[in-house]
């Protein structure tokens, strides 16, 4: 059960507007609404300036914390999003449509709108003090990124590591931000009890492509040094070289986990691209304004990997995709991660540590 503030009237935005440092190039009214709108350009915008759009943070009420799931093509069960919406803005993020619900739209209203849990420590600590709890892996940073920039203010992110290490619980995070090292400290010691693994995405060594597929997050250079900092500090690290887009990215899959092992990463992972409802037509869009004269051609091999769709929910197919472009990602990756002596596993982090502690009501009523 959640209290979400009502949504605003999404804007419809015309094809030649850009806006600057965001993924999205318009901002369509989510699937749910009863109203839609369609961009025109009438050429108002044409030689105007690209607008800014700023972030909106809206307080969310939940009043549980984890979620759980029975996917059998993910490899954690429960997880916490200490955020709804996020501001790093990549174009191919498989979470968009989920702002739909909420009434927002998928487009720019997932990156400019983010909703933050206040109380996601405490709600977390009450779940893991209640009787019969079994303590598995916590994943963070499966929706949207925990690191995403509002995180320097709030520090959710950070209140719920220390709630993990308080009670022993172990916790695994996905991210694409620098931001992870602010909390080193905290990761370090939960590591050094086999209870923390952290996986840093790095889907391109090309700073310019990076900067219009994902505006807002670390750079690519920057997210190799942390992998550097992580692993020097004993926390055991992944390279996440996710997501593959056949014809765009994959052709640098050899040299993104060169990369990732250099730097110190000893496992590795990727998932192909994932174009569910609202990002397939966001990604098109966003395919014509960046890459116009390959366009046709990408989406052509994306498709070949879908069975000649833009998307297959199909479990485990979902994930890397059937024919001869996604078995030869499939291929390549196994062949690099052997190259670069990266494993496909992860060692399983600790449950058995998981302990309740003690209130202070209850010590002193001890005496």
């Amino acid at each position: 059960m959640n209290a979400i503030t009502p949504a605003r009237q999404s804007e419809a935005l015309p094809d030649p507007f850009q806006p600057s440092g965001r993924g999205a190039k318009s901002n369509a009214a989510g699937r749910f609404e009863r109203a839609t709108a369609e961009p025109v350009d009438d050429g108002w915008h044409s030689d105007a300036p690209p607008r800014q759009i700023k972030t909106t943070l809206i307080r969310d009420g939940a009043r549980s914390i984890i979620a759980t799931n029975d996917s059998p093509d993910i490899s954690f069960d429960q997880s916490v999003n200490p955020y709804r919406g996020c501001e790093h803005g990549c174009i191919y993020c498989f979470a968009r449509p989920t702002h739909a619900y909420w009434g927002y739209s998928a487009g720019l209203d997932f990156e400019s709108v983010i909703f933050f849990k206040p109380g996601a420590a405490e709600l977390l600590r009450k779940a893991f003090s209640k009787p019969g709890y079994v303590p598995r892996v916590l994943a963070m940073g499966s929706n949207t990124d925990p690191y995403q920039p509002v995180e320097r203010d709030l520090r959710i992110t950070r209140a719920i590591l220390e709630t993990c290490l308080s009670f022993r619980h172990p916790v695994s995070i996905i991210t694409k931000s620098a931001g992870v090292l602010r909390d080193l400290d905290l990761l370090q010691e939960l590591a050094g009890m086999g209870l923390a693994h952290v996986a840093i995405s790095v889907t391109t060594l090309d700073a310019k492509l990076a900067r219009t597929m994902e505006p807002r997050a670390s750079t690519p250079t920057r997210r190799l040094s942390a992998i550097t900092a992580l692993s020097e500090a004993g926390v055991p690290v992944s390279v996440f070289t996710s997501p593959m887009i056949p014809g765009l990215n994959d052709h640098e899959l050899e040299n993104l986990l060169g990369a990732g092992a250099k730097s110190g990463a000893r496992h590795a992972s990727y998932v192909l691209l994932r174009l569910p409802l609202e990002v397939e037509p966001l990604f098109k869009q966003w395919l014509s304004v960046e890459r116009p004269l390959s366009a046709k051609k990408i989406m052509g091999l994306i498709e070949s990997t879908r069975g000649g769709k833009a998307y297959d929910s199909r479990f485990h197919a979902r994930m890397r995709g059937e024919g001869p472009v996604a078995e030869l990602i499939r291929a390549r990756f196994e062949r690099a991660c052997r190259a670069n002596g990266l494993s496909r596993k992860v060692v399983p982090l600790r449950t058995g540590l998981f302990n309740v502690p003690e209130k202070e009501s209850d010590q002193l009523s001890l005496f």
